[in-house]
């Protein structure tokens, strides 16, 4: 496909099928949100012409006082070929159809029309039956009302999924734990464009750092293609698959039209590639989040420090069921550290691993203690659980955490409560380039998808 620079970035939309008496319609909440919030410039169609508030909406294409580069269409589906020709003729790099009616209601006759129509013209075409394209700054075509919604972040994950609600739910979570999207492209029924050419566009994408997949199932012959592509692809791939009982493929074939295949086979075969598999949405942005930093060493073994026994104990009952390795504090090196903490905390503090530095440590505590244990040799990074609740806890801890983790060229992950007061806490780490949790087993969870991606 050799126009999705052009569909994904264009300079000008169309809008096909705007309603001039409905301002509910999927294409009017499309239209006046790309006119109105978006850099592309955005123009309605409708086979009648007309006004809609103070705007005119052209007939067709060739009305239009502009060259555009991309159209989003949502009209009726037995409509949709025909208006993929005038697309093609009037030299569009490709469409978006966001209709519903094809494959996935049994009108498959019509679907492979459209697949045919982007193959023998090479015109990508996204959908059908999607929500097509968040890509901001140029457009949206997701045909939700931005006060439904909350502020999408911007930053490096890219989001491909055969489930517009998934994906929706994904951009909202990844932005809500301080991960930020490039771009989220919801790809329907893929009568043209699928995985594998969005796979080989992102691979080469500079906004995109980490490519997460949601994946139903593939179409007939793509299997091979896709993990093909996995195993060449140098960025982190991330993937959750549903479709993995028979129920759920019974669910997806229904949905969009997918074939589930096997899983066990896709989930042996994606692991060897070096792709990442997340068992939950919690898993799925956690992974995200924590790859989307950038480059990271091997990491097997982890020092937990927390300033709550009970938060130790849970981290390290989920880095055990990681497979990730808690090394023993010897007493002597114990002894050392504990003679750099404040003298108010050594005698109660607790230096195995996790080392408990208690409800009274101090920013220098977490600062002493994350240096100590990133200078070991058997410590490849840690898992820091913050509580900014604790007096003597200063907002600077995270920029100064960050600060060893650095210096040390070990990554650190963290654990902050999700509350709006602590975001100055969130901030001193992100900004610093520490991936934060807002639960201690997502923490872990982050640590798990840099131990996965050192080895691959």
């Amino acid at each position: 496909m050799s126009e999705l620079n052009r569909l994904f970035d264009p300079q000008a939309i169309a809008i096909y099928g705007v309603s001039l008496t409905n301002p509910f319609h999927p294409t009017n909440v499309i239209y006046h949100k790309n006119r109105l919030r978006y850099r592309a410039a955005t123009y309605g169609i409708n086979p009648r012409g007309g006004d809609l508030y103070g705007e005119a909406i052209y007939a067709n294409l060739e009305e239009i006082p502009a060259a555009v580069d991309a159209a989003v269409v949502g009209v009726r589906a037995e409509l949709v070929p025909d208006v993929l020709r005038q697309c093609i003729a009037a030299g569009l790099a490709g469409a978006i159809v966001i209709s519903g009616g094809f494959a996935e209601t049994g009108r498959g006759d019509l679907q492979a029309e459209v697949a045919a129509l982007s193959r023998d013209n090479d015109f990508p075409v996204i959908g059908p039956n999607c929500l097509g394209v968040f890509s901001p700054p140029a457009m949206d075509t997701f045909f939700l009302p931005p006060e439904r919604l909350i502020e999408i972040r911007p930053g490096g994950v890219t989001l491909v999924s055969q489930s517009g609600g998934i994906l929706v739910d994904l951009m909202i979570k990844l932005t809500q734990e301080g991960a930020g999207i490039a771009r989220g492209l919801s790809i329907g029924n893929r009568a043209a464009v699928d995985e594998v050419d969005l796979i080989r566009f992102l691979a080469d994408d500079p906004r995109t750092r980490v490519i997460g997949l949601y994946l139903e199932g593939f179409l007939p012959g793509r299997g091979r293609d896709f993990v093909e592509l996995i195993r060449k692809t140098e960025k982190p791939v991330v993937f959750m698959k549903s479709g993995k009982t028979p129920g759920g493929s019974r669910a997806v074939a229904s949905h969009t039209a997918s074939v589930a295949g096997d899983y066990r086979v896709l989930h042996d075969v994606l692991a060897q590639c070096g792709a990442l598999e997340a068992r939950s949405e919690s898993e799925f942005v956690s992974f995200c989040e924590a790859l989307s930093y950038g480059p990271v060493r091997p990491l097997n073994s982890l020092a937990i420090i927390t300033a709550s026994g009970g938060h130790g104990a849970v981290a390290s009952d989920e880095c055990y069921a990681a497979g990730l390795e808690l090394p023993r504090v010897s007493d002597a090196d114990a002894e050392r550290l504990r003679g750099e903490l404040s003298p108010s905390i050594r005698g109660i503090a607790s230096l195995g691993n996790p080392i408990d530095l208690t409800g009274s440590a101090s920013d220098h505590d977490f600062l002493v203690a994350t240096r100590h244990l990133l200078a070991r040799d058997d410590v490849d990074g840690a898992v820091v659980l913050l509580l900014p609740y604790l007096p003597a806890i200063t907002p600077d801890v995270g920029a100064r955490i960050a600060q060893i983790s650095h210096e040390a060229n070990k990554p650190v992950v963290t654990y902050v409560p999700h509350i709006e007061k602590y975001g100055i806490f969130i901030e001193g780490f992100e900004t610093n380039g520490v991936p934060v949790s807002h639960s201690v087993q997502g923490a872990v969870h982050m640590a798990r998808a840099l131990s996965h991606r050192g080895r691959s």
